[in-house]
């Protein structure tokens, strides 16, 4: 186990903020997290539990604890109540998430070729119910192992206990820093179904010649659409998208359309419809601007960026004045995706 006091969190996290942590531990065992649990207990300081850092903005040093998983481990989990086209993947909470997905199409296993390229930790996964082009990691998640910080002892969540919405599950809410998130389990499928009608998927692979891809060639192209669309952290940072795409309710949705017939929208249910924020921050002209040293992307208008010594405070700043102006222009609260400390 690491235990390090006046830690550096710039390697934690993808904005390239300076900031420190009074106490950072760092558990590669289930028993090291129990004792880092221990730990938790018994200290008086206040803690975070942290990923990769893809996720959170740091506005200052934090005087507590700094928890992090590197269990790194990656195996087929034996099960017999299986179906037989099912099989349980079970993943070590510190390992990268995109290396998971690399591996079950290497290994045959479908379902999470869409979830290509997202950045963070396979802990952080079951936390944030991570998405994209019409997949969430909420689908596949079965089993979550986790020690309970208030007991030290070793838990199994069943996914479907979770509660998991867009961007949501209890570990945000009444879970929050509760738990330990040692392993999680995601069921993939050796049956090859590939969904390509969401964003431009389809449209890119049609670009190519691809009328029926292989797993490969879906995740290779959605990996190609998020370079495209999304600045590397290591030079530019950022924490992928910054906001989360409203839902709004049916009566709004159509008021808004008819003033904006243009205005893209994904179905929700009969009573709601999902509208992207990063058109509403384009429409409001911040596409490309910045404030100060903070930015928004000139290729995706979802994405704030440190545009080199920008102050997480800085950035907040960006980020109000951007709510305020969707806000003024549309009538709607578009919330943080990013955890800010």
């Amino acid at each position: 186990m690491r235990d390090i006091t006046d830690y550096s969190l710039l390697a934690h996290n993808t904005f390239g903020i300076d900031a420190k942590c009074r106490r950072f531990l760092e558990y590669e065992t289930i028993e090291e997290a129990q004792q880092v649990a221990q730990i938790l207990r018994e200290s008086a300081m206040p803690y975070i539990i942290i990923g990769s850092g893809s996720n959170l903005l740091l506005t200052k040093d934090f005087e507590g604890i700094v928890v992090h998983s590197a269990i790194a481990s990656l195996n087929p989990s034996k099960r017999r109540d299986l179906p037989s086209d099912s099989i349980l993947l079970r993943c070590g909470s510190g390992v990268t998430f995109d290396d998971v997905v690399a591996y079950c199409v290497e290994h045959n296993l479908y379902g999470a070729e869409n979830l290509s390229l997202i950045p963070g930790e396979v802990g952080a996964s079951a936390v944030q119910n991570i998405g994209a082009y019409g997949a969430e990691a909420s689908q596949l998640i079965r089993i979550i192992e986790a020690i309970d910080i208030t007991t030290g002892e070793e838990v199994f969540i069943d996914g479907c206990d979770c509660d998991y919405r867009y961007r949501w599950s209890k570990f945000k809410g009444e879970w929050k820093n509760r738990y330990l998130i040692t392993y999680v389990y995601y069921m993939l499928s050796r049956y090859y179904e590939p969904l390509i009608d969401y964003g431009n998927i389809r449209a890119e692979l049609e670009r190519k010649g691809i009328s029926k891809p292989t797993a490969q060639q879906l995740r290779e192209t959605i990996i190609e659409i998020r370079n495209a669309k999304l600045p590397d952290p290591k030079v530019l940072g950022n924490a992928g998208s910054f906001f989360m795409n409203p839902v709004v309710s049916r009566e709004k949705f159509e008021a808004l359309l008819a003033q904006n017939p243009q205005m893209p929208h994904y179905y929700i249910d009969m009573e709601h419809e999902k509208i992207p924020a990063g058109w509403m921050i384009e429409q409001c002209g911040w596409k490309g601007r910045s404030l100060g040293r903070a930015g928004v992307h000139d290729k995706q208008a979802l994405v704030l960026v440190n545009r080199g010594g920008a102050t997480g405070e800085e950035i907040v700043a960006l980020c109000r004045q951007i709510q305020h102006d969707v806000k003024d222009k549309f009538g709607i609260d578009i919330q943080p995706e990013v955890n800010i400390i």
